[in-house]
């Protein structure tokens, strides 16, 4: 493949990678939302003995949501939980290939669960469903933004998924390791220390 697809490829994975920290961000900020409602219901409750209603529902919506929406960034910085106890002590090449089948088996798991969610978002809105709860929300809007999530990080496996075969037909082992191999203890400190030193700074983190 010419280098000029290779930086393509690589952009894209870059601004992929940008969008789905964007995406975390949006889905902390749900979470946060979520935590000071069900805070302002419960003191609500306690001192007036009256309720907004609803905060448990929404909460779990944004509980949905921000989950489905923190996969591809949990991919891109592999953070996914893998067993390494075999795998340390295998040779680098077959260890490379270990971890390009487990981005194959990662990418197939994402397909089939984008797909029933489609499913399901799709009955919700022929059927016209609606939460049977006090807000009676149309249940194809939180479903739809969780079914976004789940599309999304699919989006980012394929992406992954072809730069990492090129990698492994070509020879590029290393690349292989930064796009879906397991963390090294190495690594992992070198995160940290990079993580403690922009806060130290007053960076975003």
């Amino acid at each position: 493949m010419p280098s000029r697809d290779f930086v393509c490829l690589s952009f894209l994975i870059n601004k992929a990678s940008m969008m789905s920290r964007a995406a975390v961000y949006f889905g902390g900020g749900l979470t946060i939302a979520s935590v000071l409602l069900i805070a302002y219901d419960i003191c609500l409750r306690r001192l007036f003995g009256i309720t907004v209603g609803g905060a448990d529902e929404l909460s779990g919506y944004a509980f949905a949501i921000s989950s489905s929406w923190a996969l591809a960034f949990t991919a891109l910085e592999r953070a996914n939980v893998r067993v390494d106890v075999l795998y340390q002590y295998l040779p680098l090449r077959i260890s490379a290939l270990v971890d390009w089948l487990a981005l194959v088996a990662l990418g197939v798991f994402s397909a089939y669960l984008s797909y029933f969610a489609y499913d399901v978002v799709m009955s919700s809105w022929v059927q016209d469903s609606a939460a049977n709860t006090p807000l009676a929300t149309p249940l194809w809007m939180p479903q739809g933004l969780w079914l976004a999530g789940l599309a999304w990080f699919s989006v980012v496996l394929a992406l992954m998924l072809l730069r990492a075969s090129i990698a492994l037909i070509t020879g590029d082992i290393e690349v292989v390791k930064q796009l879906c191999g397991v963390k090294s203890a190495k690594e992992e400190a070198a995160t940290e220390v990079a993580l403690g030193q922009r806060i130290v700074r007053g960076e975003t983190v």
